[in-house]
């Protein structure tokens, strides 16, 4: 007998089939049982009627939400069943009956749902989203394997700070201390002078005591860095990459989107190549909207939404002041003031998602640059190797998987973009 997942029952009209699932909901009369049954790749009915299987309709009644199952059913077309089909069932099989759920189908508070966020996850809509984040995690990995990225992954556990040392998470390490890592960069800095382009991809760490939607203590950055690649080239292959991932989220799980209310209009609307303006540029578009904002300041939330609600594509902010970015980014060859650095502000006010630019390929700078900083000597020495062997012009980004999601999605706060979110004060589960 077929064992099918309910998102390929339309690939076996009139064929009887099984299915492995878990009851989600149940409906039904004194003479029809309509039994919703999910299964990780989509939702759909059971039916069974009392005069055509009085037995089975009797064992139908009696299993309880989220109960393990397995049916045996024929596959009809219905356009009333989830999904556009249903089984007419011929038998059921109860794996495990589950005790009395905790998730009723009624609505739930943030934080009720939260701590039983193990359990959250199997509705509709965190299924969803959780299926269009691992539609976005492999999108990514197919963009740079078709231009050659070699996937070269960075620690953990590092012995310095890449962003800054006012949010690291400090650890013991075995009587040395230690961090959990920012970012990657530094590390796949050296990965590309070994193999020219690559990225990586993994949990980095921010220890900001921050409450905003758009903030988590633990998310998934996807880096990239290519030797020999300029600013041009980088901002370049961002939006490329950012295109391909809304693309292929189009194509494969518009089912998904249209669970979750999302209005896809807005998403086909992203278009090639994406609006770029200078931070200068950025600055007086605020004040001439009434923002007081000062030249040197960084942007906050309310500066971002105004900025990109001008836009229906991602747009790029560039050449920041070099005295509120890194202490590795490339100052501009034509103004010392701003770096070759930028940041994508995606629409509709979910803020940054890629942070970027070129990176300082003179050791000197470099030197003169960790300084300034006031970032240990001893813990760069490996970095400052790379600008005395063979160092050439390099660029890089990390794009926040999780802030993409939430804008892919259409979601209310960022942690419904992550299985399970570090915030503020919630470890558990």
């Amino acid at each position: 007998m077929n064992v099918v997942l309910i998102k390929n029952l339309m690939n076996h009209l009139g064929e009887e089939v099984v299915v492995n699932g878990w009851l989600y909901n149940k409906r039904g009369s004194g003479k029809i049982q309509f039994l919703i049954i999910r299964d990780g790749s989509g939702i759909t009915q059971g039916v069974v009627t009392k005069a055509e299987r009085p037995e089975l309709f009797e064992k139908a009644k009696e299993i309880t939400q989220e109960s393990s199952i397995q049916v045996t059913g024929v596959v009809q077309q219905n356009t009333k069943s989830p999904g556009g089909y249903e089984l007419q069932l011929m038998n059921i099989e109860v794996v495990s009956m589950a005790e009395k759920y905790p998730i009723s189908l009624k609505k739930h508070g943030v934080d009720f749902l939260a701590d039983r966020r193990h359990l959250w996850i199997r509705t509709p809509r965190q299924s969803a989203i959780l299926r269009i984040r691992s539609e976005v995690e492999m999108a990514v990995r197919e963009f740079f394997y078709q231009r050659d990225f070699i996937q070269a992954d960075s620690p953990i556990i590092t012995p310095a700070a890449c962003e800054g040392t006012t949010t690291l998470f400090e650890i013991d390490y075995h009587g040395e201390k230690a961090y959990l890592s920012q970012s990657g960069q530094l590390y796949l800095e050296a990965a590309a002078m070994a193999l020219g382009r690559v990225y990586c991809f993994g949990p980095t760490f921010r220890a900001e005591k921050s409450k905003t939607r758009r903030h988590l203590l633990e998310f998934w950055m996807i880096e990239a860095e290519a030797a020999f690649m300029d600013f041009e080239e980088n901002l370049k292959l961002q939006e490329e990459m950012v295109y391909h991932i809304i693309q292929r989220v189009l194509e494969r799980r518009k089912a998904d989107l249209i669970t979750l209310g999302r209005d896809i209009t807005k998403l086909e609307a992203v278009k090639l190549p994406f609006p770029r303006i200078s931070y200068t540029e950025a600055v007086e578009i605020l004040n001439k909207e009434g923002h007081q904002f000062t030249w040197g300041d960084d942007f906050g939330a309310p500066d971002e939404t105004l900025i990109s609600n001008k836009y229906d594509s991602p747009v790029f902010i560039h050449r920041f002041p070099t005295d509120i970015k890194a202490f590795y980014m490339k100052p501009d060859p034509q103004d010392g003031k701003v770096v070759l650095g930028a940041d994508l502000l995606a629409p509709e006010g979910y803020g940054e998602i890629i942070g970027g630019g070129q990176r300082i390929d003179d050791i000197q700078l470099l030197e003169q640059r960790l300084e300034e900083h006031k970032l240990p000597r001893e813990a760069f020495e490996w970095y400052l190797d790379l600008r005395l062997y063979g160092s050439v012009p390099h660029s890089g980004f990390g794009l926040g998987l999780e802030r993409t999601i939430a804008w892919i999605c259409g979601l209310e706060h960022v942690r419904e973009s992550i299985p399970f979110p570090r915030t503020l004060h919630r470890l558990y589960p």
